[in-house]
């Protein structure tokens, strides 16, 4: 690899490197766990559902499963996918901030305070174990930034 080429991945050849990625994978094996256990689980709420909450419930169960991708991909490849961290964070801490302001009177916010609380702090502990930030730098380093914003040199596959 040229000197100038930014590697994909973060250097781990220290001993405490490989064991934050290892934690962090598995914190996110974890995370993807619950959200295919929480699809299993919507499959009966959406077979039950009437025409007025069926599509809401189907649109739900396919969001868990999107997120169980989304935990694997980032499990698999933790410094390549640069703003898939920051908007899986967000999404569970707007969910988790949602629910804690609707309060008991809300049907399910008990739960998704619990679940989208703990998914965010799982979250937030592997982006800092696993230095997820850095796939912003791994991405200008691939000129991924740059292909989209200068089309005099567009961006091509494998560069």
């Amino acid at each position: 690899m040229p000197a100038h080429a930014l590697s994909l991945h973060v250097e781990t050849d220290t001993g405490s490197a490989r064991i934050r990625d290892r934690v962090a994978r598995a914190l996110l094996v974890l995370a993807a766990a619950g959200a295919v256990a929480a699809v299993v689980s919507a499959v009966s709420t959406v077979a039950d559902a009437g025409p007025a909450t069926r599509m809401v419930e189907t649109w739900r169960m396919l969001g868990f499963g999107v997120f169980a991708g989304v935990f694997l991909l980032l499990a698999y490849r933790p410094r390549l996918y640069a703003g898939i961290w920051e908007l899986a964070i967000l999404n569970k801490l707007g969910l988790t901030l949602a629910a804690l302001s609707f309060g008991s009177g809300t049907d399910g916010a008990g739960a998704a305070l619990i679940a989208d609380g703990a998914v965010t702090l799982i979250l937030l502990a592997a982006y800092v174990l696993n230095r997820g930030w850095t796939a912003w730098s791994a991405a200008r380093g691939r000129g991924v930034m740059q292909g989209v914003s200068d089309r005099r040199h567009p961006v091509r596959d494998g560069a």
